[in-house]
């Protein structure tokens, strides 16, 4: 695994720590620097693999 993917990693982690602490997607996008749809994207992804996961 490259360095860019372990990066890519942590801020994707860190955008779902921030929504999990009730931050607005506006506010994670100004906290990190990165677009609010990035953010967005980024949210629905985990959402989705969470549902997913819990799935019989």
């Amino acid at each position: 695994m490259g360095r860019s993917q372990e990066l890519r990693e942590f801020k994707c982690g860190t955008v779902i720590d921030c929504h999990l602490c009730n931050k607005s997607i506006h506010e994670i996008s100004l906290l990190l620097n990165i677009p609010q749809s990035t953010v967005s994207g980024i949210i629905t992804k985990w959402k989705q693999l969470g549902t997913a996961a819990t799935q019989p």
